[in-house]
């Protein structure tokens, strides 16, 4: 079982990138890592010295199956900001778009920080749990250490729909911070799922996420996810991501189609 780190060692975009079952989630493969190659494709075209990952916009179009590729190009390079656009595809079409901005540092008088506490204490306050030993647990979720901290668990009838866990990598080590963000920043079922008494399918369509600050290595993240809105077959969920040191690295929202 390849970890992170094992499975992008070597990547190259223009080969493709074949996904063992075991990062896949049902027919296709998990969005975190459809996310982290397309970043990872973004900063091979990157101009040198253009910045650090700003913002990035995902639209999971289709079933990222099979063998992905990715096409990327440079949509705008200006003064600080570049722009990067990449499609994935697999073997049924277009599985992915996404656009990622990458800003460099500039100096400015405004600056201020109203970002929310870490919900929970530190990972160590928590047990571990194996998710991967539950029947609706996709298969990628192996690849990743989960301590649940509050809100609710999958499946549970919940009435307020959020989760929070601390979660880490199995083994992401040496793998680009952005990357290895990215990659577990949507590990979490989306949100709406704790509201489901039974499995039925539930699907991310989009997500936009935005970046805070420099980013550094870190062992474990907490995460959290929390719907705001459910009707007609759509949750609109928020989502926040913190290091150990209780930063917050990454603000994200997400449209999800609920089949329940």
């Amino acid at each position: 079982m390849a970890g992170l780190r094992q499975l992008l060692a070597g990547f190259d975009p223009d080969a493709g990138l074949s996904l063992p079952d075991d990062w896949c989630q049902g027919r296709t493969a998990y969005g975190g890592l459809t996310a982290a190659t397309a970043l990872l494709a973004a900063l091979r075209v990157l101009p040198a010295g253009q910045g650090t990952l700003r913002s990035a916009q995902l639209a999971f179009v289709g079933p990222a199956d099979g063998r992905l590729r990715y096409s990327a190009s440079t949509l705008r390079s200006g003064k600080s900001v570049s722009s990067i656009g990449v499609d994935v595809a697999g073997d049924s079409g277009m599985a992915a778009r996404a656009l990622f901005v990458f800003g460099q540092e500039r100096s400015s008088t405004i600056a201020h920080d109203f970002s929310p506490p870490p919900p929970a204490s530190s990972h160590d306050c928590y047990p571990m749990v194996d998710l991967a030993a539950m029947p609706f647990a996709p298969a990628f979720i192996r690849h990743f250490q989960l301590r649940p901290a509050a809100g609710a668990m999958p499946l549970s009838g919940a009435d307020t729909p959020e989760m929070v866990m601390w979660l880490a990598h199995a083994d992401a080590a040496g793998v680009d911070p952005a990357v290895a963000l990215l990659a577990v920043a949507d590990a979490l079922p989306p949100a709406a799922f704790t509201v489901y008494t039974r499995p039925a399918p539930i699907s991310t369509i989009t997500w936009s996420l935005d970046l805070l600050g420099p980013l550094q290595p870190t062992q474990w993240y907490l995460l959290r996810s929390a719907s705001v809105h459910a009707a007609d077959g759509y949750s609109v969920q928020s989502m926040q991501v913190w290091d150990e040191c209780g930063r917050l690295l990454l603000r994200g929202r997400q449209c999800v189609a609920v089949f329940a």
